[in-house]
């Protein structure tokens, strides 16, 4: 089975555990590394022969156009980030279309196709979203990837499925998610998928999810960013807890991921939702599952 390996466009500046000592408005005085370290990590998928979803920052799509091109040129697929890499729920319904529509415009100018993936930042379609998915499959999006089935400060939803579900709505929408790698344990859902999970755990356990995941018929969804493979990152003195999340083990995350690229097979999420490479966006998904839920469907 194809796994699904997923690789979030952004800046090191950008991420959520430095918001509160990055402004927005400073992002351009900050070094760009992006081309860089997106650069290598498709030399290694080139060298591994996989590919990989982008779900690509529209602030940065803007000034690296080349770049997201270079991944289109290389076979990959790329979706979106959003534009402000703001989390969903720090935005509001009206926000969150906004900054929707500004992406796949910025990303669709750039590719040339329809862009039909989408990634919260953070991760974050919560409980106190419930209207995400409805405003997503109107803005003319198939999948997402943006609940995570897990406890955490920020973001997740432990009760929500593990494997891949459609979300069906009112007025005959739907969308497919398709959530992060996670391990049962204890009654638990155990968050492995990538990032700093990946960069604590022993590949062999990440390695263990990924078969447990296939064993139940459903791909296993990787995720990881470039500033990842990049340890000698500039460092942002912001909180503690936040600086440990993001510096822990940058050295050994791309032989991480090589082990991993060696040990299991992986494709675009494009593939598996069933997208015709040349009309992205018009497939309709058949996966089993359902959730429906009514707070969804309320207008915005």
């Amino acid at each position: 089975m194809r796994n699904l390996l997923t690789i979030d466009v952004e800046e090191y500046f950008q991420v959520e555990g430095f918001a509160d000592v990055v402004a927005k408005r400073d992002w351009e005085l900050y070094e760009s590394r992006v081309r860089r370290t997106t650069g290598c990590l498709l030399d290694l998928l080139d060298e591994t022969r996989q590919k990989a979803t982008f779900f690509v920052l529209a602030w940065s799509a803007e000034r690296h156009p080349d770049l997201v091109r270079e991944i289109i040129k290389r076979g990959h697929e790329v979706a979106s980030h959003g534009y402000s890499h703001r989390m969903v729920t720090q935005q509001g319904a009206r926000a969150f279309r906004r900054d929707l529509r500004r992406s796949k415009t910025v990303l669709e100018s750039i590719v040339g196709t329809k862009v039909s993936g989408y990634r919260a930042p953070s991760f974050s379609f919560t409980q106190e979203t419930p209207w995400a998915h409805r405003v997503l499959a109107e803005e003319g999006f198939v999948y997402s990837s943006s609940v995570f089935p897990v406890h955490h400060d920020r973001y997740g939803i432990p009760d929500a499925p593990r494997t891949p579900w459609e979300v069906t709505l009112e007025g005959g929408h739907s969308l497919l998610e398709l959530p992060p790698l996670t391990l049962r344990l204890l009654g638990q859902n155990l968050p492995v998928a990538g990032g700093g999970y990946m960069r604590l755990l022993p590949i062999g356990i990440v390695s263990h999810a990924i078969k447990r995941m296939n064993d139940l018929g459903a791909p296993a969804v990787i995720y990881l960013h470039p500033w990842e493979v990049d340890p000698e990152q500039p460092r942002i003195a912001g909180k503690p807890a936040n600086r440990f999340r993001h510096y822990l083990n940058l050295d050994r995350m791309e032989a991480k991921l090589r082990e991993l690229l060696n040990r299991h097979r992986f494709g675009t999420m494009a593939e598996y939702v069933g997208l015709d490479p040349q009309r992205l966006g018009t497939a309709t998904p058949v996966i089993p599952g359902r959730l429906e839920d009514e707070r969804a469907s309320q207008a915005v």
